[in-house]
């Protein structure tokens, strides 16, 4: 397979590998993250809104899937991404690590202060902190093909070969 090069002709540079610093500046600019579970070893992804504290992100929840996969015990994952039109570039951020339920009046106290209100109606009333064991984030520039077409909402017709 043919490396994709931009439009003119430049091959893509090699992504940028981000510092534990400027993953933690992107998370707290992303307003949607996406929580990874595993459910009876099966993989499932949901959307959370969340905020940032102590080094940690914190998200509610009520009782379902998406609580039960993420206190089973297992690793967690946590990812956020974006782009920058005016800069021509496109990052990731990926935690890993574990959630825990917040139990202690304290930290339910304190989390109920912090600005995070569901978007969703109903009891969210969990409170889990993502712990990170493991913080990870690139970011590239973006072709100029892509950014022509995609990203400000004009979509290519599909090639008919």
């Amino acid at each position: 397979m043919l490396p994709i090069k931009d439009d003119a002709g430049t091959p893509a540079e090699k992504p940028a590998e981000l510092t534990a610093n400027q993953c933690w500046d992107y998370i707290r600019q992303a307003a949607i993250g996406r929580l990874a579970v595993v459910v009876d070893r099966h993989p499932e992804i949901f959307p959370i809104n969340f905020v940032v504290d102590r080094g940690s992100v914190i998200f509610r929840t009520a009782e379902g899937t998406k609580l039960a996969g993420a206190l089973e015990g297992g690793a967690v994952a946590f990812e956020v991404d974006g782009y920058d039109d005016r800069l021509g570039k496109a990052w990731s951020v990926v935690l890993k690590g574990r959630a825990v339920q917040l139990e202690s009046i304290e930290d339910i106290l304190a989390s109920e202060e912090l600005p995070l209100f569901p978007w969703q109606a109903g009891e969210k009333n969990h409170f889990l902190r993502i712990e990170p064991v493991q913080t990870s984030g690139r970011s590239f520039l973006i072709n100029s093909a892509a950014r022509r077409h995609y990203l400000r909402g004009s979509t290519p017709l599909p090639s008919i070969e």
